[in-house]
């Protein structure tokens, strides 16, 4: 992952560790809505709604449009899917390592005792 890739997820992280952030992706996600309209199912001004949209659309999960005197939101579902992607890279990483643990300590302990001893190496 280079630099532009990890700024981008940080930028998705952040903007999904707000749980406002979260449930206005999942509405826009459903369909498209007026910034206003979203602002009315919060208890918050409409100032703070405007500024959670846009965290997102600076993320990139969130796209706007102006239609008329009104901005209008969309989910971005390809941006959404790069996140699910993230974290299944991720999460195939963390089970390839526990498998890893799993078979360390499944295995037989070694008998030591006829081992010779070992010689220390320049290294040591």
């Amino acid at each position: 992952m280079n630099e532009t890739e990890e700024d981008r997820a940080d930028a998705w992280f952040h903007a999904l560790s707000d749980r406002t952030r979260r449930d206005i992706l999942r509405r826009v996600l459903a369909g498209e809505h007026s910034v206003s309209a979203l602002a009315a199912s919060y208890d918050m001004s409409f100032a703070a709604v405007q500024k959670h949209v846009a965290v997102l659309e600076r993320a990139g999960l969130l796209t706007k449009r102006r239609q008329g005197r009104e901005a209008l939101a969309s989910g971005d579902v390809a941006a959404v899917r790069s996140v699910g992607e993230m974290l299944t890279e991720l999460e195939s990483l963390w089970r390839g390592r526990i498998s890893r643990i799993d078979e360390l300590i499944a295995e037989p302990e070694l008998d030591h005792s006829s081992a010779p001893p070992r010689r220390p190496t320049q290294e040591d």
